[in-house]
């Protein structure tokens, strides 16, 4: 599979989702579909966890929100 966004998998899903639904395409066209659905699935379920562990990750300290540099992230220096 090709990078691409989250934005630009989840559309593609959808677009696979349509086509499978539309009950036009023969049953190999529907088997290779089905799989780069599932695969894209895995892939924006894969992102939104880690949007959700970065979220997780911000900690309330004296009435504030601070943000806790992700693991294995540098924190940019000014």
């Amino acid at each position: 599979m090709a990078k691409r966004s989250f934005e630009e998998s989840l559309e593609k899903l959808e677009q696979i989702t349509d086509e499978l639904e539309s009950g036009s395409l023969s049953l190999e066209e529907s088997l290779k579909k089905f799989d780069e659905g599932v695969k894209l699935a895995d892939y924006c379920n894969q992102k939104l966890e880690e949007a959700q562990q970065r979220v997780n990750l911000l900690l309330k300290k004296n009435g504030r929100l601070q943000e806790v540099p992700f693991p294995g992230q540098t924190e940019e220096q000014p």
